[in-house]
């Protein structure tokens, strides 16, 4: 295979990416630090954001178990779409329940679609300090309640293909530690 093979190969690999941990955890950050890290190396990088697919894709959708399940699993669709279309599909999107995340990784494999998941390990007590949208604070208040990790379940991915420790590396340490998984499988 030559240069110019090897180049267009590298354009056509498409994967998703599925950043699950809890609100707060760092997922987006990473994800977009690791999206402008693969787009310097030429690849169709999208995020799929959890927030933005809320008010765009499932408006309506509340955060009970089954809306929870729907709204993953449209995003999952997204993802194995684009991903089987060449782009590396970045998703920052809680995800609490293992069957839901599993149900997405089996539709990637139907599709012989890559799939990496990555658990953003963040404790709860981290995630609460940051508090970046002011969810822990409201809770706390008893202003909002089903908050993922503090009075609705999030169940840990049991194997994901990397668990990045947030609190313990800068935002660039941790997509740096994702690109090298993602070249190592042969995706970036």
């Amino acid at each position: 295979m030559d240069d110019h093979e090897k180049q267009r190969e590298k354009h056509v690999t498409g994967a998703t990416v599925w950043l699950t941990g809890l609100p707060s955890a760092g997922k987006t950050t990473i994800a977009y630090e690791l999206a402008a890290r693969l787009r310097a190396d030429g690849h169709r990088t999208e995020v799929l954001d959890g927030d933005e697919i809320r008010e765009f894709l499932s408006a309506g959708l509340g955060f009970s178990r089954e809306d929870r399940h729907t709204n993953v699993q449209r995003i999952g669709f997204v993802a194995e779409l684009l991903a089987s279309n060449g782009v590396t599909a970045l998703v920052p999107v809680i995800a609490p329940y293992a069957d839901s995340r599993e149900a997405v990784r089996k539709r990637h494999a139907a599709e012989g679609t890559a799939y990496v998941e990555v658990h953003v390990a963040t404790p709860v007590d981290v995630c609460s300090e940051r508090d970046v949208k002011g969810l822990y604070a409201k809770q706390a208040a008893g202003e909002i309640s089903g908050l993922t990790g503090v009075d609705d379940p999030y169940e840990e991915p049991a194997s994901p293909d990397l668990r990045i420790e947030s609190q313990n590396q800068t935002v660039q340490q941790s997509a740096a530690a994702l690109h090298a998984l993602l070249i190592e499988k042969g995706l970036a």
